[in-house]
């Protein structure tokens, strides 16, 4: 059904060669995994295949065919993705129109009745758990979870030849994978159809994965062989931000008797349409402490860190930080307590300026916040931003020509920039490999030890077990227990 012939894709800046893939053969009645190490070019390997490659980078080489064809870049692409394929990005909820209703998003482009085609709809929303009600949303009423199944819907709604699909469970709960397995299986063995399946998630790959294509990290450029050796790692006893370290109150002297740095009382969130979501939800986050949040999509994660930021105001309760009552809303808080929580959310894409470059979004929160000079805060940027794993290659690049993983330790970066009290992290790994994830996860247990607080939503349960205590959401009421 569909090969590749030495594909090459550089960035358009300075010629760097992001991806050269392996010639790949796909036969119908096949899954094609594809899986490696974060940056590796997973995601620009798809969209290579499409000719979907965001600006700054551009196909160098290599042919695509389609059932021996040679497939051209432009129109002919355009076509043949139009006509024959299904795509789920990595970045669903950034993909999707915010305005338009669930319903129409799915069904967009499908010939037939409207109520047949809803119909279809709904079918395919129970299929991946999820109650046909959505079709009345919108994105932005949706978890992270829910909006990547809408999307995986609206891909296989059209019953695609070919299904493309970049980690589609990485913000979902086990139960839900199991049902996006399916769904993909099934699709496999229709006739005449096969899939190509990006992922980080070795159960997933393996019970998937009829041929598995593993892209290794690309060769060192020249500027790092002459280095010699990786940027300084941030330890845990430096500030590369050159800012003060964060002190809060400590009333009678003991850490025992110490005022937690966030505290929630009697919280509680709606849904847009005004129907309960969870509540009352009581916590306390002590300095240098960390807590999981975990449960099913949908149950209210994201929703709680959004409360907390000031991004969405709970319907009631209390947020307590150092012991002293939060303004609901982001408007409302001066530039201390906006610095003090930082949030760093699901869509990564969605976060970051597209215009701006890696080492300058991760600068602005040192000169903004801290009155770092240009030279100290693009120092301080550099270390930080090698401290989460980025190669120096790619300070200067942007969000467009970043991967997923890439751009989440940016957003990490920039967050840490701000030198915050607490730090909101939702699904901080999920775009990231194991050791990647883990040498994010080792950074943020460094900075505990200065004490950073963290809140973390998670479905991983290696993340959770990371956190001292765990508040599990679900039915609408959390459960603390320990980590």
């Amino acid at each position: 059904m569909l090969s590749a012939e030495g594909l090459l894709v550089r960035r358009s800046t300075d010629a760097a060669t992001v991806l050269r893939a392996p010639d790949v053969r796909l036969d119908t009645g096949r899954i094609l995994v594809v899986t490696g190490p974060s940056g590796t070019g997973k995601s620009t390997f798809l969209h290579a295949l499409l000719d979907i490659l965001p600006p700054g980078l551009h196909r160098a080489g290599g042919t695509v065919l389609w059932r021996g064809e040679p497939v051209r870049t432009g129109a002919p692409a355009r076509r043949l993705r139009r006509a024959r394929c299904g795509w789920l990005g990595q970045d669903p909820a950034a993909e999707l129109h915010p305005r338009v209703r669930v319903d129409r998003l799915i069904t967009e482009g499908l010939p037939g009745r409207r109520r047949e085609a809803g119909e279809r709809a709904a079918e395919l929303l129970e299929r991946l758990g999820l109650d046909p009600g959505l079709l009345c949303r919108r994105v932005p009423e949706l978890s992270g979870g829910q909006a990547q199944r809408v999307a995986l819907a609206r891909a296989l709604i059209g019953d695609p030849e070919l299904l493309v699909v970049d980690e589609p469970t990485s913000a979902l709960d086990a139960g839900s994978r199991a049902l996006v397995e399916a769904a993909v299986r099934a699709h496999r063995d229709r006739p005449g159809r096969a899939a190509v399946v990006v992922t980080h998630d070795p159960g997933f790959a393996e019970a998937l994965g009829d041929t598995v294509l593993r892209l290794g990290p690309p060769a060192p450029r020249d500027a790092d062989r002459r280095a010699g050796r990786p940027a300084r790692p941030l330890r845990a006893e430096a500030d590369p931000t050159g800012a003060a370290p964060i002190t809060p109150p400590v009333p009678g002297g003991s850490p025992e008797t110490a005022v937690p740095v966030l505290s929630v009382r009697g919280l509680r969130l709606e849904r847009p349409d005004g129907s309960p979501l969870l509540g009352p939800c009581d916590l306390d986050l002590p300095r240098g402490g960390a807590l999981a949040i975990t449960g099913p999509s949908g149950s209210g994660k994201t929703t709680l860190l959004h409360a907390l930021c000031g991004r969405r105001p709970p319907a009631s309760g209390r947020i307590l930080l150092h012991g002293v009552e939060l303004p609901a809303a982001t408007g409302q808080r001066d530039r201390a307590r906006l610095r003090a929580i930082q949030l760093i959310g699901q869509s990564p894409l969605g976060e970051l300026n597209p215009a701006h470059r890696a080492v300058t979004a991760t600068a602005r929160p040192l000169r903004v916040l801290h009155g770092l000079g240009r030279s100290e805060a693009r120092a301080g940027a550099g270390e930080l931003l090698s401290a989460v794993g980025l190669d120096p290659g790619l300070f200067r690049s942007r969000p467009g020509e970043l991967s997923g993983g890439q751009r989440q330790r940016v957003v990490l970066a920039r967050a840490l920039a701000a030198r915050p009290d607490v730090l909101l992290l939702d699904e901080p790994t999920a775009a990231l490999d194991r050791s990647t994830a883990d040498r994010v996860l080792d950074l943020l247990d460094r900075l505990r030890a200065e004490g950073l607080a963290l809140l973390l939503v998670t479905h991983d349960p290696l993340v959770a077990a990371r956190a001292d205590r765990q508040l599990c959401l679900e039915g609408g009421r959390p459960r603390v227990g320990r980590g």
